[in-house]
């Protein structure tokens, strides 16, 4: 059994992030504070923290790296979830992210690690990514030399 993560970003906003975490994607909230606030990430804790250097328009900037075809933003974090459970986020999750990094998808169709896979930033410009493997034990499997992929 896999002990849950922890992890924490910074926001822009916490009311803005609490809409989306906690109302958009409908992580429940766990404990809180003025400047930080806690949501359950599918049994992991997510930590959102306040960092007012952001500013009303700032945003985590990124880097892309290309993954299979796709431009992976980084840094990101997330859950690897079962696949109906990835397949249903994605549905519900196209009605509320108004523009994904990348769609949901298959990520190396065919091949040891095949994936469902897709990307998006919250409001303060972190990026997540919520995947599902067709088969958890090539969780750490390698598909076909990739350039992007070690």
């Amino acid at each position: 059994m896999l002990t849950p993560f922890h992890i924490a970003v910074q926001v822009r906003d916490i009311e803005e992030a609490r809409d989306f975490y906690g109302r958009k994607l409908g992580f429940r909230e766990g404990r809180s504070a003025a400047l930080w606030v806690d949501f359950d990430m599918f049994g992991h804790q997510f930590v959102v923290h306040l960092n007012p250097d952001l500013g009303p328009n700032g945003q985590v900037t990124h880097l892309f790296n290309p993954v299979d075809g796709d431009q992976v933003p980084v840094p990101h974090c997330g859950v690897v979830l079962e696949f109906p459970a990835w397949e249903a986020l994605a549905e519900r999750l196209r009605s509320v992210i108004d523009g994904f990094i990348i769609e949901p998808h298959i990520r190396f169709k065919g091949q040891a690690g095949e994936q469902g896979t897709m990307f998006f930033l919250d409001p303060s410009g972190n990026a997540l990514e919520f995947k599902a493997f067709r088969d958890l034990s090539d969780l750490f499997k390698k598909p076909r030399p990739d350039p992007g992929c070690r």
